[in-house]
């Protein structure tokens, strides 16, 4: 028995409505938020000062021994990768509070933080100190979770 001539080449599931595939990883915003938590959370343990003209040479300084606003940037990261987390195993936030939403909030208090350090040294590290490049990363990271949390939300509405 011979198809139609609509019919050919066509797959069996192609008429039948389907589960539609999660987000997951294939979304942009998905894949940008997994980057830029685990930089986030990675961040604070790079090298965000250097202080020169010691008699050891140079030394540096992570943004964890920065005080509280280093820590509160790790804390963002961790909180970013639970949240993706939960999503993978099912979880997810409840409908009036989409994902992309809390991302963006989460990664521009971070950004806040961030410049915070960036323009505000401690006093303990001064007079010879110069930003290093894990401060520059904590940056872009949290500028990226604000852009995967619009990217996201753009996702989610559509």
């Amino acid at each position: 028995m011979t198809q139609p001539a609509s019919r050919r080449g066509t797959p069996p599931s192609a008429g039948r409505p389907g589960p539609t595939a999660p987000a997951g990883l294939h979304s942009p915003g998905e894949l940008l938020a997994w980057l830029a938590g685990i930089m986030l959370l990675l961040g604070p343990f790079m090298s965000w000062y250097s202080i020169g003209g010691d008699l050891r040479g140079t030394l540096s300084v992570t943004g964890w021994n920065t005080g509280t606003v280093g820590k509160l940037v790790f804390f963002a990261g961790l909180a970013v990768v639970v949240l993706l987390s939960l999503r993978v195993f099912g979880v997810e936030l409840p409908p009036n509070l989409p994902s992309g939403l809390v991302l963006a909030i989460v990664g521009a208090i971070a950004t806040v933080l961030v410049i915070w350090r960036l323009i505000s040294i401690p006093e303990r590290f001064e007079p010879a100190v110069s930003r290093s490049i894990g401060i520059w990363i904590s940056l872009l990271a949290a500028l990226l979770l604000i852009v995967a949390g619009l990217l996201k939300s753009a996702d989610e509405a559509a």
